[in-house]
Formats: structure tokens, C-alpha cells, sequence
């Protein structure tokens, strides 16, 4: 049997790298009947701090095709991701093809191989935001609305599908295979020493990126005020910047301030274990990513998303979880409670470290 997997933007490395993983652990198991599994990366993220940090970490093998898409618009990169991958699939005529995620790659290529008839398997289906702004929330709907093997993270995210009308034998609770890669990379990290400056709970980490949030200058102004003024009450406020921010930072004239500032530290992206090691010893975390309001969650770390939605609610304080969601309006008072909230991990069903292998098998089956 032949298997495509597809990855296409760097939140998809954390999640394709067990799968990879428990690939190669069913073929050493049976080598009579091995699965022939072909990576594929888009290039939608092309910069090596991106991207070949990741795969290189994470111990991902080097993908055995690179459709080298880069960026340009949504329009421009479903298009030519969906013409680049077709011949791919014309060319390797795959059993089954598995997309990642939520981003474009993720539906171009589902539908792609649904158009020459090949079944479509998606890892982290079911999330809905309900906020059909985020061009995120529109691929999700896509890929699940035509994949024939829904995998969801959570008890939340089969709820979605299971209301939308999918079909129960479909849906499958595998759970989150971004914990796989935490648990793996956990001892790493732990290793690690903090970086200079900073001292054990007396930081905040603070991840941005989201065009809702970096592209408007009086937004961004607004949050850099926010940013210092926790600085400016003594916390040490860690930033490593996001290239799409780095640059709004600098053309709205907002970054001498902050690397003027003694308690803020702004570097560049950095590893996935890097950022584990600051997760595990930091006060709190300022961010608007979906995949560290998980790692916070089970990690135990309090985390201030600053969005009005989140398509993981299975994080949120009211659920479980240690995440809360923020505005600019109310991100001093929600800051602030954060600092005060003791560290409490917290795991869902099946969030154990085996979701790769569970997905493997589903497929198998």
C-alpha cells in the first residue's frame, strides 16, 4: 500500500513527525506488508529558521518531495499547490492521501486527490472556531466536508462532526498527535538551560503572527503598550518574533522601543524544543497559536490567546484547561490573572503520547 502525506507550513512538522514515526514502527513490525510512505512538503513555509530547524529537531526525515510553492496569496498558493501536487499523485497513484492541519496545503491538496478519486485522510479534524474571517477555518471546512477518514483531537472536535452530519463510522477520537511529539521531545527540553536573563517564573513568553493581529499599525501599537507596561511592572517579557511581525514591527516604527526596553528580549524564531524548554519554567504565555494553547494546557502553563475564538476549546480554564481568551481591552486584567494562576497540567482523553499509532492502525484498518 502506498500512503501521501502532505505538510505544508511549520505547525504541521510537530504533528507529521510521529506519524512518520509510527509509519517506521509498523514497517520494522511487518516487513512483508510495509507501508511505501512518501513525504510531501508544499514549501509554503520556505525559510530555513521555519522550516529545516524543524525537521532537523524533530528527527523528520527529509521530505521526498518539495513542491516549492513559497509564498504570495491564499489564491495564488491554493492554486499552485493544487496544480503541483496533481501531478504527484498522477505520478505516484497513492492509496491514500494524508493532510495536516488547517492550511492551504492542507485543502488544496484534499482536494486534489479527491478529484482523481483518492481517498483523503485529515489529522485534526473537527475544530471550528465558528469565525469564518480566519482563512484557517475555511480550509477546515473544506478538507473535512470531502475526507473520507476524519481524525479529531478531542471530544469537541467529534461533537462538530457529528452535528455537521458526517458519518460516525468516519469519525475517529485518535486524539492530539502534537502531545506525541511534546512527550518525545519533553527530556530534551528539560536539558536545556534557560536562556541568559531570564530566571524561572518571572517570565512571560509572548508569541504574535496572526494577521488580525500584526498588520494593523494602531492594533500592533496597542499591543506593543500592553507588552511593555508588563515590562515596565518588572516581568520579562520573551518574544521570538514571527518574520511576518518582525517586519510590521519595523515599518510601523515600533521596534526600537522594544529592544530598547531592559526587560524585553526579542530573538528570532526558534526551535520547537527551545520553546518547550521556556513553556516549561515561564509565568504565563501571550499568544495567538493554536498549537500552544495545547502544549500550555498539558505542559500546565497559564495562557492568554488573544483572540476573540478558539477552534480548541477543549484547552479553556472553563473546560480543564489553563487558556483563557483576551482582547486588547481586557488583556491587562486577563494578564495579570494569569501571573496569578499556579501552574496545573491538564490532559483530555487520549492526549497520552500514542495518537500516532492509534492513527496508523485507523488507517490500517
Amino acid at each position: 500500500m502506498k500512503w501521501i502525506s502532505v505538510v505544508g507550513a511549520r505547525p504541521n512538522f510537530i504533528k507529521i513527525a510521529p506519524f512518520v514515526h509510527a509509519i517506521a514502527a509498523y514497517n520494522a513490525a511487518n516487513p512483508d506488508t510495509p507501508i511505501e510512505h512518501i513525504l510531501v512538503h508544499t514549501g509554503q513555509h520556505y525559510d530555513d529558521k521555519m522550516s529545516k530547524a524543524f525537521f532537523e529537531q524533530l528527527n523528520i526525515p527529509e521530505a521526498d518531495l518539495n513542491l516549492n510553492i513559497g509564498s504570495g496569496s491564499h489564491a495564488q498558493q491554493v492554486g499552485n499547490t493544487m496544480i503541483a501536487f496533481e501531478e504527484v499523485c498522477q505520478t505516484h497513484q497513492p492509496d491514500l492521501v494524508v493532510v495536516v492541519g488547517d492550511v492551504n496545503a492542507t485543502a488544496a491538496c484534499s482536494i486534489t486527490a479527491k478529484k482523481l478519486n483518492i481517498p483523503v485522510a485529515h489529522i485534526e479534524a473537527g475544530l471550528r472556531s465558528g469565525d469564518r474571517s480566519m482563512p484557517e477555518e475555511i480550509n477546515r471546512l473544506v478538507t473535512d466536508s470531502i475526507s473520507d477518514i476524519l481524525l479529531a483531537p478531542d471530544h469537541f472536535a467529534t461533537d462538530n462532526l457529528a452535528r455537521e452530519g458526517h458519518d460516525q463510522k468516519s469519525i475517529h477520537l485518535s486524539g492530539n498527535i502534537m502531545i506525541d511529539t511534546l512527550d518525545v521531545q519533553l527530556p530534551k527540553a528539560q536539558a536545556l538551560p534557560l536562556p541568559a536573563g531570564l530566571e524561572a517564573d518571572n517570565y512571560v513568553v509572548v508569541t504574535l503572527h496572526r494577521p488580525a493581529n500584526v498588520d494593523d499599525p494602531k492594533k500592533l501599537a496597542s499591543l506593543v503598550a500592553a507588552i511593555m507596561a508588563q515590562a515596565d511592572a518588572g516581568i520579562h517579557m520573551y518574544w521570538p518574533v514571527h518574520p511576518r511581525t518582525r517586519a510590521n514591527l519595523a515599518e510601523f516604527d515600533q521596534l526600537p522601543p522594544l529592544e530598547a526596553h531592559p526587560n524585553i528580549t526579542l530573538t528570532q524564531p526558534i526551535g520547537y524544543v527551545e520553546l518547550l524548554r521556556l513553556n516549561l519554567s515561564a509565568k504565563a504565555f501571550l499568544t495567538d497559536s493554536g498549537g500552544l494553547q495545547e502544549e500550555c494546557c498539558v505542559v500546565g502553563t497559564p495562557c492568554v490567546t488573544l483572540r476573540d475564538n478558539t477552534e480548541r476549546p477543549v484547552t479553556l480554564k472553563a473546560h480543564g484547561g489553563t487558556n483563557v481568551l483576551s482582547t486588547l481591552d481586557t488583556l491587562p486584567e486577563d494578564l495579570a490573572e494569569a501571573l496569578a494562576t499556579p501552574r496545573k497540567p491538564y490532559r483530555p482523553e487520549n492526549w497520552d503520547g500514542q495518537t500516532a499509532p492509534r492513527m496508523v492502525q485507523t488507517l490500517l484498518n
